[in-house]
């Protein structure tokens, strides 16, 4: 393999065009032919910028409404033909195939189109072929081809080429095709995704999961550990959504315990306010009531040792009158549909509370599918979205509940479905009193909830 690569030729052809005219000028500037396609050749055109259409370089139209323009051989002969070898250049020149050194390519929107809930004709118009055929060729090719998929490699590239004389090193153009095949990886199992749930098939032979990263994590669930976070595009909100308001970084443990917290609160009707308290991903509080205030006291009551340096969600916009209240112990995180200026303004003072703030709750019945790795393996299930209908229950006890009985037992129902088994929830008067989670024997989690019952008695 040979180190530097010098580029004269590149393809450009972006739905994202974020970036392109910097881009574009700068390759230009460096001497670097210019191709494109339909409207990221008019964009450059616009630009001042000499473009060679593909069509003139295929000698064939763009037909059916673009969908055919860059499967031909003078598009992938050029990014397929290995440099140094000799037959592969001689057929080129006998094809009249000119070489292509950098592909510049960006991905039609299907997960955009996806996540803003568009019909299905939008959504298969948006599932790009051409973009991903390219792609695979470039980056298999990466001896001697440069690949981007991403606005956030431009400065990159041309940070590389500036340094080699217009040319890339093989290191960068590695790096390059690597995070190449992982996009149109992404890409597929996204589009694989959504068509296993348009036919009614939630665990198809062949399955794939992706997304883009969000970000990378300080580090994982131990400072020895290394994470990052990615960012699906199943159409769920959630808290890689929201808007941080305040606050550290989030970590690991935050996101994993706040969307905990979040799953638990949005099994409550936004009608009632509700707050749950969430500490290493099991509620240790919640409660519904007549204020958010209110309802923050009634959760607290429940464990006030276990909410110490806890996670709080809230179903309701927040207020200056829950905000004093939780200012009184130190908070991780609050994340609410919403904050008033008193809330922003008390919150301010704690300066490492991180607050966010999400514009509606998650779906809490939406039937996604949830993923856990094992060694060598995925294990799959639905995600658990139902919900107690008090006119199926059967009452088998002697007595039958009341009717505030039975009001707490389907509030506990909605708690137990967030605590990790073995499960113990006592409730009353719309709030937990003892939460038993995650104990190998039930009598253990049943002596946990009698004892934070107990002391919630005394409170």
């Amino acid at each position: 393999m040979t180190d530097v690569r010098k580029i004269n030729r590149a393809l450009i052809s972006v739905s994202d065009k974020t970036g392109l005219e910097h881009l574009a000028r700068s390759l230009a500037a460096m001497g670097v032919e210019l191709l494109s396609t339909g409207g990221t050749a008019k964009t450059l055109r616009s630009f001042g910028l000499i473009v060679k259409d593909v069509s003139d370089e295929t000698g064939f139209p763009e037909i059916m409404d673009g969908r055919v323009k860059t499967l031909h051989p003078g598009i992938h002969g050029g990014l397929l033909s290995i440099r140094d070898n000799a037959e592969h250049e001689a057929q080129r020149k006998a094809h009249n195939i000119g070489l292509i050194d950098l592909l510049v390519v960006n991905l039609y929107p299907f997960e955009e189109t996806l996540a803003r809930g568009g019909t299905r004709d939008e959504i298969v118009e948006n599932i790009d072929i051409g973009g991903p055929a390219m792609i695979r060729a470039a980056s298999k090719n990466h001896d001697g081809v440069a690949v981007v998929v991403s606005p956030l490699d431009y400065e990159t590239l041309l940070q590389d080429m500036k340094s080699n004389k217009g040319g890339t090193t093989l290191a960068l153009r590695k790096r390059l095709a690597a995070t190449a095949f992982a996009r149109t990886a992404s890409y597929d199992a996204a589009i694989s995704q959504w068509m296993a749930k348009d036919v009614d098939v939630p665990f198809p032979a062949f399955t794939g999961f992706g997304g883009r990263k969000q970000q990378d994590l300080r580090y994982g669930e131990n400072p020895h550990q290394q994470a990052a976070v990615y960012k699906t595009s199943d159409g769920r909100l959630g808290v890689l959504d929201a808007t941080q308001v305040q606050g550290k970084e989030l970590s690991y443990n935050n996101i994993n315990d706040t969307d905990a917290a979040l799953e638990a609160v949005s099994e409550f009707e936004t009608t009632q306010p509700a707050c749950v308290i969430v500490k290493h991903a099991n509620p240790c509080g919640v409660a519904v009531s007549s204020s958010i205030a209110e309802a923050y006291r009634q959760a607290l009551l429940c464990d006030p040792v276990s909410a110490f340096g806890g996670i709080i969600a809230f179903n309701q916009k927040l207020d200056g009158e829950a905000a004093d209240e939780i200012s009184k112990i130190f908070t991780e995180v609050i994340i609410a549909p919403g904050a008033d200026d008193d809330a922003l303004r008390i919150l301010s003072a704690k300066k490492n509370l991180r607050l966010l703030l999400l514009p509606s709750l998650p779906n809490a019945k939406a039937k996604t599918t949830i993923v856990k790795s094992i060694a060598g393996g995925l294990l799959t299930q639905s995600r658990d979205a139902e919900t107690l209908d008090l006119s199926a229950l059967k009452v088998v006890t002697k007595r039958a509940p009341s009717e505030q009985e039975m009001q707490d037992l389907l509030f506990a129902w909605k708690v137990a479905k967030h605590v990790k088994s073995n499960a113990i929830i006592f409730a009353r008067h719309g709030r937990t009193t003892g939460i038993g989670a995650g104990q190998m024997s039930r009598i253990d989690s049943t002596c946990i909830a009698v004892s934070k019952s107990l002391d919630a008695a005394k409170a």
